[in-house]
């Protein structure tokens, strides 16, 4: 319970020990927690605890074992990033593709239990009113539900709440969710922008985790989010995209681009971050093949930011590989581990906003600039979150490549050189290559850029195939997830398709195939 709850509680105490006139019985007898709405309203805590809930539960930051399903046993491994050396279920789990339902019903769980239900009561209680708080609640709703369409698909978005007699609540498609999320951030920025142009009191810092009231930061956030997601549509949706994308990019306000300071990142202390506790308390979690291939190959120094050395070597650096035969933990634990994260979870940084940049000047959207300029910055943003000098030589390398894997407790496990899913792109721009490989470099460096934030790589990884990772050795998915293709989504929750079955099976047919991992979603074109 928070100080100020504490201070109020023993006040309202008080009162009613020192009053002894009996005119006053209802009022002393009044139970102290029960606050009024008005009490709640004057200090904004009925619109701004729920947010800050809303904050601390994009990843669950207090519950480890609902964090690992949330997101760690999904997208941080299927990302490329990270790796388990456990044998879950017999070694029968998501990591090759033998998807656990029990497993994969914890995001819809999470999302909709602790942060759509506080943002929505949150923008009940501010409608009209504070439209400030309900602008906020837009923008974080925005940033929890894309992940959450980009983990499923089809969510309950414009309808939550609504139910529809006996059909259950209804989804939107995720066209119908991304046109809604483009919506709301519109809303909520155009708010937002107008306070600020009228120098209005600015009245979240109490509940602001991330930018400690500052709604200019907010602002710059939304359009860098709304960005993220007009780049994340581009393929299947380019007029719509542009349009979005354009208006975030020409926003007087700009983008997140300044300093690391501009990272948006959930300050949790005095919690420590859940994934110290899966990688140094339970040792479920280790570095990741690709990232040793293509860390280790361009010689990045970000390398010793990420990870530590194997328990063997001190100079030595080994991932695993997804979906391989594991017997026991002791065959992987000692390969290399994550550094030990602060108490605060990143989900977006300065140079993601540069590369989402680069990428919309290969489009040639309005005020993105040149592709090549971006992409530098988005690698120097990133080195500069790190304190590491030299970005010039990093980015003048015109050499190195990723690594081939040797595996050196199974030479199965190999990606040897020459193998067609070890990439040849190299770290110096080139404007004489083609768009494609334009591409892969932006995507391959935001990848290195976005770690550990896994939801965002697992999305970029499906939309683009970059950067090039390696397909799993054992896939016990009975065939519903081709090896070559690798996972697309999670199928939908049972819990939805047992307590809403008829509106889950209509949102499965605006799917492109079957409710399986194998189906790609909307914006998913590879």
């Amino acid at each position: 319970m928070k100080s100020w709850k504490i201070t109020t509680l023993f006040a309202l105490v008080a009162v009613m020990m020192g009053s002894a006139c009996t005119k006053r019985f209802d009022e002393i007898n009044k139970n102290p927690y029960d606050f009024d709405e008005d009490e709640l309203k004057a200090d904004y805590r009925l619109m701004g605890e729920p947010l800050s809930q809303a904050q601390l539960n994009l990843l669950i930051y207090n519950d480890p074992p609902t964090a690992q399903l949330q997101q760690n046993l999904n997208a941080d491994v299927f990302s490329g990033y990270m790796m388990a050396p456990t044998p879950f279920e017999g070694n029968i789990n998501n990591t090759n593709y033998g998807l656990l339902y029990y497993w994969n019903n914890r995001p819809w769980e999470v999302t909709y239990n602790n942060v759509m239900k506080t943002c929505d009561f949150a923008q009940m209680k501010s409608k009209d009113t504070f439209t400030d708080f309900y602008a906020w609640a837009q923008i974080i709703k925005v940033e929890a539900m894309h992940r959450l369409s980009d983990i499923y698909g089809p969510i309950i978005y414009t309808k939550y709440g609504i139910m529809n007699d006996e059909m259950g609540i209804d989804y939107d498609s995720q066209q119908q969710a991304y046109y809604a999320f483009f919506k709301d951030l519109e809303q909520g920025i155009d708010t937002l922008t107008a306070y600020i142009n009228r120098k209005a009191p600015q009245r979240i810092q109490a509940f602001d985790l991330v930018y400690k009231g500052d709604y200019t930061q907010w602002v710059k956030f939304a359009n860098t989010l709304r960005l993220r997601l007009a780049i994340r549509i581009s393929g299947v949706d380019p007029q719509k995209a542009k349009a979005e994308g354009e208006a975030a990019l020409n926003h007087p306000l700009g983008l997140l681009q300044s300093s690391p300071d501009d990272n948006f990142a959930v300050n949790i202390a005095p919690v420590t971050h859940p994934l110290n506790i899966m990688c140094y308390t339970w040792a479920d979690l280790r570095m990741s093949a690709p990232m040793e291939s293509i860390l280790t190959g361009y010689k990045d120094p970000r390398l010793s930011h990420y990870f530590v050395p194997t328990d063997d070597n001190v100079h030595v650096y080994h991932g695993i590989r997804n979906g391989i035969k594991i017997s026991a933990k002791e065959e992987y634990s000692g390969f290399s581990s994550l550094v030990r994260f602060d108490n605060k979870i990143l989900f977006m940084t300065t140079a993601e906003a540069w590369f989402l940049k680069a990428e919309a000047a290969l489009y040639g959207w309005k005020g993105a600039g040149t592709a090549a300029a971006n992409y530098a910055a988005g690698v120097a943003a990133s080195f500069k979150q790190y304190n590491i000098s030299n970005v010039n030589n990093y980015l003048n390398n015109a050499v190195d490549k990723p690594n081939p894997y040797i595996d050196p407790q199974n030479a199965d496990n190999n990606i040897p050189a020459g193998d067609k899913h070890l990439s040849t792109i190299t770290i110096k721009w080139n404007e004489g290559d083609s768009p494609e490989r334009k591409l892969e470099r932006i995507i391959t460096q935001k990848w290195i850029a976005m770690f550990p934030e896994g939801q965002e790589a697992w999305s970029e990884f499906r939309r683009t195939g970059y950067p090039r990772l390696f397909p799993v050795v054992i896939n016990n998915s009975n065939g519903t997830i081709p090896t070559e293709k690798f996972i697309r989504r999670l199928p939908m929750p049972q819990r939805e398709t047992s307590t809403n079955p008829q509106a889950v099976a209509r949102a499965v047919a605006t799917l492109k195939g079957p409710d399986t991992g194998g189906t790609p979603l909307w914006w998913d074109l590879r």
